[in-house]
């Protein structure tokens, strides 16, 4: 049998198995009885038996080991209770090439895309594609304001988070949004509900403002070719209320009845920031909104959210069957009620620390989700041929 380094391998005898590392023994000891543990890379394990059951215990360890700066998880290993702490780490660690790409990429995705929207043809000039480069800061203006929320709250409350990770694909903005990837566990209600609303909250000022510059800038004419195109296909957007207002507000036309005439692209970036705002406040599992909502209502949110996939299932239905919208109109409500159903069975994040809101963020996720309503548009996109 090879020997082992007492400093890597240790019993509860030993009392001492990390004499500079994790928290001392006994206080894990109070709610877990360590009978072995471990040094596996950077991570302490800890074999042993709970003395109470696992959310109250979660609820001891977790801020004892924050305090000694570990992440820590209750799992099973090979049939045993394993307490598992690893390095808490907030910052960046290097240059995040892989954000850098993805952003780089979604820069050119979003410059084809944008290109359409001003009726350039980037197959015979694609250097003209540059010409859209305010539809492409526009679109990622509101995306990654809204990450950046997530982050910098995720930060402030010392929860791991990276860079926003955009995803370039070639649709009719150009991509699929972007994410944050976050690990460990929320600390309390009080960051589950700050990081879940500063993502809408911040992005929707975003959009705001690039909504009201962009209709301000000159619309978009279509050549004399297309309009004329009986075979041409025509992109019908769906208007909501908040972006319906804010042209009224400034007196701004839409341009809704005349084929030949749209609003300038850079509204069209204000549009996406408005429907990014509503689906990510849908209240189940991980969007923001089931985090806001799980931070306001606690176990509530799971009977809710239970509720979300068959009310976005009647809406399609009805658009489709009752309003006479075609197929591709509503499809997006069907995909997002199989999307939602998935989300609603992972089930929402668990805070460590379970102690209701005070009553000012309450009101602040109720403003917040009224706002989201606001973004809400019964058919976001209809193409007519």
């Amino acid at each position: 049998m090879d020997d082992v380094d007492s400093s890597d391998y240790g019993t509860a005898g030993d009392r001492n198995p990390f004499p500079e590392d994790g928290p001392p023994l006994e206080r894990v000891e109070s709610v877990f009885a360590v009978y072995e543990t471990r040094r596996e890379d950077d991570q302490l394990v800890y074999y042993g038996d709970p003395l109470v059951a696992p959310e109250p215990l979660m609820r001891e360890l977790w801020p004892v080991f924050r305090e000694e700066g570990y992440d820590v998880e209750l799992t099973r290993r090979h049939g045993e209770y394993t307490l598992v702490a690893e390095p808490r780490s907030i910052g960046i660690d290097g240059i995040p090439w892989t954000n850098v790409f993805l952003l780089l990429a979604t820069v050119v995705s979003t410059l084809f895309a944008g290109s359409m929207w001003y009726h350039i043809d980037p197959f015979a000039n694609p250097l003209a594609m540059w010409e859209a480069w305010p539809f492409m800061v526009a679109i990622l203006g509101v995306l990654g304001v809204h990450e950046m929320g997530h982050y910098v709250l995720s930060r402030y409350h010392g929860v791991d988070a990276s860079l926003p990770y955009f995803i370039p694909v070639p649709t009719l903005i150009g991509t699929m949004g972007a994410v944050i990837k976050m690990k460990g566990r929320m600390p309390d209600r009080k960051a589950l509900f700050d990081i879940g609303v500063a993502g809408p909250l911040a992005g929707l000022i975003a959009t705001v403002v690039i909504t009201i510059v962009g209709l301000h800038m000159p619309p978009v004419t279509a050549p004399e070719d297309v309009v004329a195109d009986p075979n041409a296909i025509q992109i019908d957007l769906g208007y909501p209320l908040l972006l319906e207002w804010l042209a009224a507000l400034f007196d701004q036309p839409l341009y809704q009845d005349d084929p030949a005439t749209a609003v300038n692209p850079v509204v069209i970036g204000g549009w996406v920031g408005m429907f990014v705002t509503f689906l990510n406040l849908i209240p189940v599992g991980q969007l923001d909104g089931g985090h806001i909502l799980r931070a306001m209502a606690g176990n509530l949110q799971e009977t809710i959210a239970a509720l979300v996939p068959g009310a976005l299932f009647g809406l399609a239905a009805y658009l489709y069957y009752v309003s006479g919208y075609s197929g591709n109109s509503v499809f997006i409500w069907v995909f997002w009620g199989i999307f939602t159903a998935v989300l609603a069975s992972v089930g929402p994040a668990r805070p460590v620390q379970d102690e209701r809101l005070g009553a000012g963020r309450f009101l602040l996720g109720v403003v917040t989700f009224g706002l989201g309503l606001l973004c809400f548009m019964p058919v976001p996109i209809a193409i007519v041929q």
